[in-house]
């Protein structure tokens, strides 16, 4: 794992990067070398250059303060995952960030971006090991870092790492189980609570839908609840956050039609995987809030008795579902885990899915979308936190209007509610299992990419672990 930390020291014969409104030579630089950026950087448009002085990496970035402030802390994280590419091909191990401004926020930022960009997943492929990155050592000289922001700065990036390790691995070895035991270990990490129940316990408890859509399936499925209960914390009642862990999806026997669509579906657990690392990192941060995490967990496949359109589902509430499409499932399993959370009566309730094509046919892989009955406050602050670490929520209406596409000639309510407004009634089928301050975050579209996105990477990014750890931060 690459390690962020901080020096007073920083000599001239390492690999820098300098952020500046105006370069200053502090580098003992000669005159020929520094008149050369000077001029460079004088050029109408330039705003960065990079420059290899006698075998060091050396890369200037010109902010402007003036720039709105998420969106200059962005361009940051962005330019220092091209650093983390320049290193890496270097094969440099160390990289220092040299802040000539005042705003030490900016060299957090760019640590950030260059941390989040060196990550790898070549767990699978041993004759990548030679092709490993070489950058291990992220150094911020010269400023007046507060340790806790370090602290925090370096938990978040690991827990980041562990969720896009969870959504990049293959089903052939990371099922149900396998999920719930990546979540045992992260408590024994972290020391918080986790109580794993087994298909039997599933059974006894009448999650009707969890078991529904495990049907098909020969492994069984988890339900992990976690729990972190800090002496000192701040909310009497807790905050609940519900993961979907649908760890690879066929869409059942309403197969995908679409071509290759099959083929990223180890990613569906992306939301299991973003609320139980959020967990992590805020025990290992320790944070003064109570927040319990809940992943219902499974694979969905055409197989056995699979559940089939038409059938009559009886959810953990006592209420039925008319199933008319086995492709959304994950609002099956999600609803079961709402209707458990009501015993903790929550603060609030957040739930993270990679749930619709229809929220990333809405706004691409640029963001999430959001929707609920959580008070404006609340709304404000997860909407602030998204601004603040590039996770934005795009808030859609919930108009009691969209509920009437879900209605039953047979059941309370079916699981589709057709072509239109899909992310929407797929977030009205849940909110009919809540009785709490709830909202709804559909992940589609930014959770898994398939091209290479600056310090995003390719493949699992991770998406929401950056977003509730500063959302519970900022609390």
């Amino acid at each position: 794992m690459t390690k962020i930390s901080l020096s007073n020291k920083l000599t001239t014969q390492t690999n820098v990067l300098v952020i500046t409104t105006k370069f200053i030579n502090e580098f003992n630089l000669p005159d020929k070398v520094n008149n050369y950026i000077v001029a460079e950087l004088k050029k109408e448009g330039v705003t960065h250059l990079t420059y290899n002085y006698i075998g060091k990496y050396l890369s200037i970035f010109i902010v402007d303060t003036k720039k709105e402030q998420n969106a200059l802390l962005e361009t940051l994280r962005n330019h220092g995952a091209k650093v983390a590419d320049g290193i890496n091909a270097a094969k440099h191990t160390t990289i220092y960030i040299y802040n000539q401004t005042k705003l030490t926020n900016l060299s957090l930022a760019a640590a950030e971006g260059i941390a989040l960009a060196n990550y790898q997943f070549i767990k699978h492929k041993p004759s990548q090991t030679k092709k490993a990155n070489t950058l291990t050592s992220i150094i911020i000289a010269n400023t007046n870092i507060n340790p806790t922001d370090l602290l925090h700065l370096n938990t978040v990036c690991h827990a980041t790492f562990k969720a896009r390790d969870l959504v990049n691995e293959p089903v052939n070895s990371l099922n149900a189980t396998d999920l719930a035991n990546a979540f045992k270990a992260m408590g024994k990490e972290a020391s918080f609570k986790v109580d794993v129940f087994n298909k039997k316990k599933i059974t006894e408890l009448k999650m009707g839908g969890i078991l529904a859509v495990n049907a098909g399936s020969v492994d069984e499925p988890t339900f992990t609840v976690m729990e972190y209960k800090p002496k000192n914390a701040k909310n009497k009642k807790p905050y609940v956050l519900v993961g979907k862990g649908v760890v690879y999806d066929t869409g059942g026997l309403s197969l995908k039609p679409t071509l290759n669509s099959m083929d990223l579906m180890k990613c569906d657990m992306a939301g299991g995987a973003a609320v139980g690392c959020a967990l992590y990192a805020i025990a290992k941060a320790k944070l003064n809030v109570h927040v319990i995490a809940l992943v219902p967990a499974t694979d969905n496949r055409p197989g056995f008795n699979a559940f089939a359109p038409g059938d009559i589902i009886t959810m953990m509430d006592g209420s039925t579902v008319e199933m008319l499409n086995s492709d959304a499932e994950g609002r099956m399993i999600l609803a079961d885990a709402l209707h458990f959370a009501k015993q903790y009566k929550p603060e609030l309730t957040i739930d993270m899915a990679t749930l619709t094509g229809a929220a990333m046919a809405a706004i691409g892989t640029f963001g999430m979308v959001g929707m609920g009955t959580a008070t404006q406050q609340q709304k404000d602050k997860l909407h602030a936190s998204g601004f603040n670490v590039h996770e934005r929520i795009a808030e859609l209406p919930f108009w009691e209007e969209y509920s009437d596409l879900l209605k039953s000639d047979i059941a309370d309510q079916k699981n589709i509610g057709g072509p239109l407004a899909g992310a929407i009634t797929a977030g009205k089928f849940l909110v009919k299992f809540v009785n709490y301050p709830y909202y709804h975050l559909d992940i589609a579209g930014p959770a898994f990419l398939s091209a290479k996105d600056s310090y995003r990477g390719k493949g699992g990014t991770g998406y929401g672990v950056r977003l509730l750890f500063d959302f519970f931060k900022n609390l």
